[in-house]
């Protein structure tokens, strides 16, 4: 099996895909309900997720109200953008890979269990050993997360994140490092897929472009690289704000 993820057919050119400001079609979407909205910017609250969206990344007015949402200054994610225009400055630039549904195989996982509020705690615990990405304390309204415990211990992790119209993300994926090699993950995915598709949504996630390794397993179920994605972290104009004792 390659490392490098396959391209899925060509989109027609007419009109944007949904999935191209997946976090846009989020948040004044199905999850329009945890927005916190200025015009044509919109992010989650802080303590949900990290993402922020603009209706359009070519477009100043968007910008401008993405400054006045989130505070002079102020460091934070933007999706779909490939540069940022004068007086804002760039942080970080990374890329990544949008790969979508073509030929899982969804099926509830029996040892598999519902995780909530109560288990923050312990879900933020693998989180950081484990690395996959973003998860703050109010992470899990954002959707459905399983997971799967030995000895009371929890030991994998699946969940939803963003939900575009008529699409899930498959998000949060991990195990810890002495139980990996036991298709854990793959049986996390496939159940959260499992719900995803029982409302009728499809399922997508997203991936570093160079994590091979999750891409090789992504791909090897049934998932097909759709697009590549830019990822920046910026800084709003103005001063950034003073440190507080």
């Amino acid at each position: 099996m390659s490392t490098v993820a396959r391209p899925a057919p060509p989109q027609s050119p007419a009109a944007p895909h949904i999935l191209d400001n997946a976090a846009w079609a989020a948040l004044t979407g199905p999850h329009a309900h945890l927005a916190e909205r200025v015009g044509r910017a919109a992010r989650y609250p802080l303590d949900v997720s990290p993402f922020t969206a603009l209706a359009d990344p070519a477009d100043p007015r968007a910008w401008d109200d993405l400054a006045a949402l989130v505070g002079p200054g102020t460091v934070t994610p933007v999706t779909g953008a490939k540069s940022v225009p004068e007086g804002w400055e760039t942080v970080q630039h990374g890329q990544g890979v949008q790969l979508v549904d073509t030929a899982l195989r969804a099926e509830p996982a029996p040892d598999a269990v519902r995780l909530g509020p109560d288990d923050v705690p312990e879900i933020l615990d693998l989180i950081a050993l484990t690395e996959p990405g973003p998860f703050l304390p109010r992470t899990v309204e954002l959707g459905t997360y399983l997971g799967i415990r030995h000895r009371g211990r929890l030991i994998a992790l699946a969940g939803e994140r963003l939900r575009p119209p008529g699409w899930t993300e498959i998000s949060a994926v991990c195990t810890a490092p002495d139980h990996r090699g036991k298709g854990l993950a793959t049986r996390l995915v496939r159940a959260v897929a499992a719900g995803i598709r029982e409302r009728g949504d499809t399922p997508f996630l997203h991936a570093s472009a160079t994590n091979t390794g999750a891409i090789r397993l992504y791909e090897s179920i049934g998932f097909t690289l759709r697009r590549r994605s830019e990822f920046l972290l910026v800084r709003t104009p103005g001063a950034q704000q003073e440190q507080t004792a």
